[in-house]
């Protein structure tokens, strides 16, 4: 075993970025995820590395775009409102097939809500981050340690598909502590043929570009964008199961709130009632084949979400009708309780009212 540090959520997603190589980092302050960025301004200066904290969240976004198509790791991080400002950004990026990880620290909405944990963005991060035909990798860790073990995840796949990823964690991953360990620095990047680093003479031009006035053109692009979508839908899903072998009641969550779940799960069990977890760590692309295989098998399915319910519409899609789905959420920045998710596991098992 590595040497563990106890860290914040927030500082061990910064330093676990840049022992990845991405040491070109643009954001703006916003609570709760303030904290990446003020790691960045400390330590990337004194690596040679480029810290610039933007005038807005849309100018951060827009010089991520400039520092990729250079072909350098790039970063940004912000939370719920700050994302909403950089989705223009974003949508160019994707446009432009160009790698970079975004992070979205999520906090209580709509507007500026508050500053509490929240899951409510879902919806935002898994169909319409931006204008226009395209997807984004999203990634929901659950732990600090799982932030840091996808950090490398979420850059490796950007550039392999040459697309934006994002982790999408919460206010309570970013502020709480938990011990961690890194891995290695990275010393050697892959190889970017595509990138604008000037030709020496030696090659064309490569022009970065997401505008094509000729329609045709334009579809092909996208077309050819959702074929390598495919790829990814069929090769990197990441989901974890929990307790499901022989589960009658599966409960799905994902981030902190399947940590609560967990909770439950085992004290479901512990009362006879045979309760497992689905845990998506990809909510795009979405697990749903394990979902569909666990609903032929089980009595009824039940989604938790620190929301009004956005998730479980994907459940409920690939469920497809093979089985019940019921929805239990708090919203407003209130982290569901353990007691509460037995609650309503019992309640599908005819135990409670």
């Amino acid at each position: 075993m590595g040497q563990k540090f106890l860290m914040k959520g927030n500082e061990a997603i910064a330093e676990a970025a840049i022992r990845n190589g991405c040491i070109h980092f643009f954001g703006y302050p916003i609570t709760p995820q303030t904290e990446v960025s003020a790691y960045m301004s400390k330590v990337l200066p004194k690596i040679g590395g480029t810290f610039l904290q933007a005038e807005s969240e849309i100018a951060a976004i827009n010089m991520v775009l400039g520092a990729s198509s250079c072909g350098v790791r790039a970063m940004t991080s912000s939370s719920s409102p700050g994302i909403s400002l950089k989705s223009e950004g974003v949508s160019y990026i994707a446009g432009s097939d160009l790698p970079c990880v975004i992070l979205n620290v999520m906090r209580g909405g709509p507007g500026l809500g508050g500053i509490q944990p929240s899951q409510s963005d879902y919806w935002q991060a898994t169909k319409a981050l931006g204008h226009g035909d395209f997807q984004l990798l999203v990634f929901a860790p659950a732990t600090v340690q799982e932030i840091v073990n996808l950090m490398g995840t979420a850059f490796d796949l950007a550039e392999k598909y040459r697309m934006p990823a994002l982790i999408l964690a919460d206010g309570m991953l970013g502020q709480m502590m938990e011990p961690v360990e890194f891995p290695e620095k990275k010393t050697e990047l892959p190889a970017r043929p595509w990138a604008t680093t000037g030709t020496k003479e030696k090659r064309k031009p490569n022009i970065i570009n997401s505008l094509y006035l000729k329609p045709d053109e334009l579809e092909r692009t996208v077309v050819e964008r959702f074929e390598r979508y495919d790829v990814i839908k069929e090769n990197e899903v990441r989901v974890e199961e929990y307790l499901t072998e022989d589960a009658e009641y599966i409960v799905v969550a994902y981030g902190a709130t399947a940590r609560v779940v967990r909770s439950a799960v085992e004290s479901a069990r512990a009362q006879g009632i045979k309760a497992g977890l689905i845990r998506p760590i990809t909510l795009w692309p979405f697990p749903e084949k394990t979902i569909a295989n666990a609903a032929k098998r089980v009595k009824s399915m039940l989604t938790v979400e620190m929301s009004m319910g956005q998730m479980v519409e994907d459940v409920r899609l690939a469920v497809n009708g093979m089985c019940g789905v019921s929805f239990f959420g708090r919203t407003g920045g209130i982290v569901p309780t353990p007691a509460e998710v037995l609650h309503e596991i019992c309640k599908l098992a005819g135990g409670a009212e």
